[in-house]
């Protein structure tokens, strides 16, 4: 677990809380999977939404997305 949460900056004491959790059926906060993709060298920038978090992460979400995965993204960031 210390692997872990070195890896993704999360308390190892908060992983281990939300494993519990999980393990008991509490009501999880709302995880959703995520995918970190290379951006591509030429493409052209079809961005339409930019989040950009208090961490100084930004999310781009493309023209092309669906409605439903911006609304899953947008409320897996809330």
């Amino acid at each position: 677990m210390a692997d872990i949460s070195r890896q993704f900056e999360v308390s190892t004491s908060l992983i281990y809380k939300w494993r519990q959790q999980a393990l008991v059926g509490e009501p999880a906060a709302g995880f959703a999977p995520a995918v970190m993709l290379p951006e591509p060298a030429a493409a052209a920038d079809t961005t339409a939404i930019i989040v950009e978090l208090s961490n100084g992460v930004r999310l781009r979400i493309g023209s092309h997305a669906s409605a439903g995965l911006v609304t899953a993204t947008l409320r897996a960031l809330r």
